[in-house]
């Protein structure tokens, strides 16, 4: 009982902190982000063992060029590339594994544009028109929390297929599909209090984020594998480290950003 009051009571803090960061200033919701991904790459340089200080100054530089500045939008979108290029070939090899321990160049790779790059595009989404929009990111976060939420319910009640049993035991296709349909319905009532995108937009975003979500959270969960680890950190009592608080709107942020200038160009 006492484990799960923790847990509660840290969650709760996270959610608070992230909400009031999200519904006050632009500038104050970056520097929360930026700090979460100091502790999140202090967590992933761990992870694969790599002892530098210049991926800090490098996720510091990146954020200051990208998110504070927004300097060079051209350079903006060859960073974004590079990042979807990056997070698809992590996909590949989640579903056909090429190696079973990270080279040091995938290493240097991976945490320039899986990680710095999943914060810089995570501190652009809610101003991907030039306008900080708090509701938008706000949203996209509410809509990772009913994924997982409803994936871990609906899996544990009625869950019988594995997902993917050699990266993640627990995960099932029933959980998956239940994160899925919940995040599209709560999509519903998203576009009802913010009209901002249509509802078929909406139901897009939500399906976007509810499946490179779980493929962030299944990403994670091979690195942590590789690793020989259960938790990333311990920094957040009963829910490991901040890296496995954040590992799936990182992975999922490129491609929602990456949606919506594409919708924002073509309409």
């Amino acid at each position: 009982m006492r484990e799960v009051i923790i847990r509660a009571l840290s969650g709760l803090l996270y959610v608070a902190f992230l909400l009031l960061a999200i519904f006050s200033l632009e500038n104050i919701y970056l520097i929360l982000i930026l700090i979460f991904g100091i502790l999140c790459l202090y967590e992933f340089l761990r992870l694969i063992n790599v002892k530098s200080i210049v991926p800090y100054f490098l996720l510091v530089l990146a954020t200051l060029v990208f998110c504070y500045f927004k300097w060079y939008n051209q350079v903006t979108l060859v960073f974004l590339s590079l990042t979807i290029m990056t997070n698809l070939y992590l996909i590949k090899n989640l579903i056909r594994p090429s190696e079973k321990y990270i080279t040091i160049a995938q290493k240097y790779i991976y945490l320039l544009f899986y990680i710095i790059g999943g914060f810089v595009f995570t501190i652009l989404l809610p101003s991907y028109q030039g306008e900080y929009t708090s509701y938008l990111v706000a949203s996209v976060f509410a809509l990772i929390w009913i994924n997982d939420t409803f994936a871990f319910i609906v899996g544990k009640s009625i869950g019988k297929h594995k997902l993917l049993e050699r990266i993640s035991p627990k995960k099932t296709v029933e959980g998956f599909i239940g994160g899925l349909v919940f995040s599209c319905i709560a999509s519903v009532f998203i576009y009802k209090f913010t009209e901002l995108l249509s509802i078929q937009l909406w139901i897009t975003v939500a399906i976007v984020t509810s499946v490179f979500g779980t493929l962030g959270d299944l990403i994670q969960s091979q690195l942590k594998r590789q690793a020989g680890v259960k938790d990333s950190g311990q920094l957040m009592p009963g829910h490991g480290g901040i890296y496995d608080r954040l590992d799936s709107i990182i992975f999922a942020s490129p491609f929602i950003y990456l949606f919506l200038i594409v919708l924002d160009y073509v309409s």
